[in-house]
């Protein structure tokens, strides 16, 4: 339902409602963006950072399991948002949006700075995994309450005819805090040395959220109510128990799972491709040195900020769901294309290799499983090194009872070979895992490549503030919002790094974790094509 200001306050026979004034709402959104950028650099720089992250917290001999638990690590804090959506909506449609999405920038400050306190598993063991979880689940609580907040108190604002353009900032916020991560590790590592950065320094970006909570605090204590809040209030209609209510609202039961299968599932994952495993591609399989893939993914990230807001515009013209639809077609067109765009130009000389010296491995009892220290059998420690090396390579796995491993890597063949043979052989192949920086042409190719994601993931994300406030009724609408919001970007969307590493590594194909986002963004596009509802002018809800 599309409502003004105006009606609902006429609606509550309220006559005191506060009626914002331009400035008043350039300060509601100045103040509501800044604290999801800071609320989600506080979210993201886990990511960011997950390489150190891994060998401080969970360092394993295996260096695929590593990977593997630290992108746990990353979901969990995503798993935990559903609950924070239905705790903090609960809040919201009950106590107000102002107050509640107060506590969640503070949770998620406090969290925050304590992940850069936690001493090193060397230092105390088991606790410091264990702690630094406990950690990610309070943010994952705190990031379930901030979005719908922030994105409901712009929406009630905001005049219907600039819905969709207002709350685009705060989509967009979203990606600042994903840039912002990352002009804070590389200006940290610039003012350090390599020893001081790896030993310490790395944990001063988690304490610098600190700072910004004290910000973004200041900020938003000089914002006022929320006007719709304020006439429900005033006309006594504030729901007694707004999560039983989300789901025996008329209707409602559709609109929560459009919204989280066709809306939250679909978006989100197109925008974790984009970034993070845009960046792990580059770092990884592509062999980018890090500070240079970081520069490449933010600068592509910083430009494609302009595209959230441009299609927040745009859904005011011609309405929130065909940008959406459009750019979930165009998804599944165009995302293998951009990887592999952005693996013939990142490191051409490897792709080369890869080429002319493809790796084949023949044997029996294959069995490879990721999540062991050690492999039980000889294949599977054969597969345990290509993929510790980020190698691709094709699986001959042969019926019978025979131990021999054979290896082939272009024409040289290598039976039962040792960790040291394996060196040698993809050396003399032509193999170098020397970390590159890509020449100026190549670095424009990736970041067009990224650019076009960023392009897609505006196109699906930019105007979903508006469509998700105008979808629910305003007495439910912080946890109708929240929760299928969260779940979708929670479980769809956090997995994502941690389901495409395991199918990298279970497969040796540094592209088949693109078949996940495939296969979600499929699914968003039927449910949201033909289970969605206009919501731009809209005067009532249909069941």
């Amino acid at each position: 339902m599309a409502e003004t200001l105006s009606s609902d306050a006429a609606a509550s026979g309220a006559q005191d409602v506060y009626v914002p004034s331009k400035k008043d709402i350039r300060l509601v959104i100045g103040a509501s963006s800044l604290g999801t950028i800071f609320e989600w650099y506080d979210f993201f720089i886990y990511g960011t950072l997950a390489a150190i992250i891994g060998r401080t917290f969970f360092p394993s001999d295996n260096a695929t399991l590593e990977v593997l638990l630290v992108w746990a690590g990353f979901a969990v804090g995503f798993g935990f948002r559903p609950l924070g959506a239905i705790l903090f909506g609960f809040l919201g449609d009950r106590l107000g949006r102002k107050y509640t999405f107060l506590v969640t920038v503070t949770l998620m400050g406090i969290a925050t700075a304590g992940v850069g306190m936690i001493p090193s598993a060397e230092t105390i063991g088991i606790a410091a995994p264990i702690i630094i979880i406990f950690f990610r689940v309070l943010q994952g609580l705190a990031l379930g309450g901030e979005y719908g907040g922030a994105a409901i108190y712009v929406s009630e604002h905001a005049p219907p005819e600039k819905r969709g353009f207002y709350t685009s900032f705060i989509q967009a916020s979203v990606v600042g805090g994903f840039v912002l991560s990352l002009i804070v590790v590389l200006s940290s590592k610039a003012l350090m040395s390599d020893a001081t950065w790896n030993d310490w320094g790395w944990r001063v970006p988690f304490l610098l959220s600190l700072v910004l909570l004290g910000i973004s605090l200041w900020m938003r204590l000089m914002l006022s109510e929320s006007p719709v809040f304020q006439a429900m209030k005033a006309e006594g209609t504030i729901a007694s128990n707004p999560f039983k209510e989300s789901f025996t609202y008329p209707g409602n039961i559709k609109r929560l799972a459009v919204a989280l299968f066709g809306i939250a599932a679909g978006l989100t994952v197109i925008w974790y491709t984009a970034m993070f495993s845009g960046l792990s591609f580059l770092r990884g399989p592509m062999r980018v040195e890090d500070t240079t893939a970081e520069i490449l993914v933010g600068v592509a990230a910083a430009l494609g900020m302009g595209f959230f807001i441009l299609f927040g515009w745009l859904s005011d013209k011609v309405g929130r769901k065909k940008p959406i639809v459009y750019g979930y077609v165009l998804t599944l067109l165009l995302l293998f294309p951009c990887f592999w765009l952005m693996g013939s130009v990142a490191n051409p000389d490897l792709e080369a290799v890869k080429e002319k010296a493809p790796i084949t491995i023949s044997g029996s009892d294959c069995e490879y499983s990721p999540f062991a220290e050690l492999q039980a059998t000889d294949c599977g420690k054969t597969i345990s090194y290509f993929t510790t090396k980020g190698l691709p390579y094709t699986l001959n796995e042969e019926d019978g009872a025979g131990s021999e491993v054979l290896v082939t890597i272009g024409m040289q063949s290598l039976a039962n070979p040792s960790d040291t043979e394996l060196d040698n052989a993809i050396a003399e192949a032509g193999y170098d895992f020397t970390p590159i920086v890509p020449t100026p042409g190549a670095m424009a190719g990736i970041i067009f490549a990224l650019l076009v994601l960023s392009g897609l993931s505006g196109a699906t994300y930019g105007s979903v503030a508006a469509l998700l406030a105008e979808m629910f009724p305003p007495r439910i609408r912080y946890s109708s919002m929240s929760i299928p919001y969260h779940i979708g970007t929670g479980y769809f969307g956090g997995f994502l790094p941690f389901i495409a590493s395991y199918i990298i590594a279970k497969t040796g194909d540094p592209y088949a974790g693109l078949w996940y986002t495939m296969a979600v963004v499929a699914m968003a596009f039927v449910v949201t094509a033909f289970g969605l509802k206009e919501t731009l002018n809209a005067n009532e809800w249909d069941d």
